[in-house]
């Protein structure tokens, strides 16, 4: 009776964010780091790597590109730690397989460490006890430069609970838990050319998705390869293609 619940409970869900996309100049060594930080399985495809993921963990997808890193990502991920002694293993790890630190004018007093990855993105490693990524797994959030009407559309878009919404700040997050998609609201740095990151969803129809997507306030902006690239409210880049 669960199993038949569970599958009804998917089958209605009209898209599925399948990963988030970074272009990378050479996306095969940048999946080789973070399958191994993440300690991920890595599946080639004909334009780069994807680390798939699962019900609770987002996936990652590397793809061939030669845009340029212009300022900070739009996003960035947040890994999660069990305990001060997880955080610094992971700190380390990531050091020595290509990682560096990143001075992006954190405080002295706070606790996540900030590095990149051997591609210049960003990312942090969380102190343990960390309350809004408890029990998010090891990829707690995907943490977005976003308005709130941004949140609110993913809520509508991927039907996953807001489960922060304060003082222009929104988080939304699977009903069956895992990793957070975070917008930190106002104020929004301007957008410089087309961002680096993407969300990739998976669709059972894409006319009919189209058709939902441009009533939420999606953009349509060109068929691509697979599917059809949209933009969000505020400008973001995300391609749908078929399930």
């Amino acid at each position: 009776m669960l199993a038949r619940q569970v599958r009804s409970s998917v089958e209605k869900v009209p898209t599925r964010l399948v990963a988030v996309a970074f272009d990378a100049r050479e996306p095969r060594a940048v999946a080789r780091f973070w399958a191994e930080l993440l300690e991920r399985d890595a599946v080639d495809e004909h334009d780069g790597v994807l680390l798939p993921g699962d019900d609770m963990q987002v996936g990652l997808r590397f793809v061939a590109a030669c845009t340029q890193k212009v300022g900070p990502n739009r996003l960035h991920l947040h890994l999660a730690s069990a305990s001060p002694e997880g955080q610094r293993a992971t700190v380390e790890k990531a050091l020595s397989i290509g990682g560096h630190h990143l001075e992006v004018g954190q405080l002295p007093d706070e606790e996540h460490v900030v590095l990149s990855d051997p591609d210049g993105n960003e990312f942090c490693v969380i102190e343990a006890g960390n309350g809004f990524l408890a029990g998010c797994g090891p990829l707690g959030e995907v943490a977005c430069d976003g308005s709130r009407a941004v949140g609110v559309f993913w809520h509508q878009v991927l039907e996953w609970p807001l489960v922060w919404d304060q003082g222009q700040e929104t988080a939304i997050q699977s009903p069956d838990g895992g990793t957070k998609l975070a917008w930190g609201g106002p104020p929004v740095a301007p957008k410089q050319g087309r961002n680096r990151q993407r969300f990739d969803v998976a669709v059972n129809d894409l006319e009919t998705e189209t058709a939902r997507l441009t009533s939420l306030g999606a953009t349509r902006l060109a068929d691509v390869i697979e599917g059809v690239e949209f933009a969000d409210p505020d400008g973001n880049e995300f391609r749908i293609i078929t399930a």
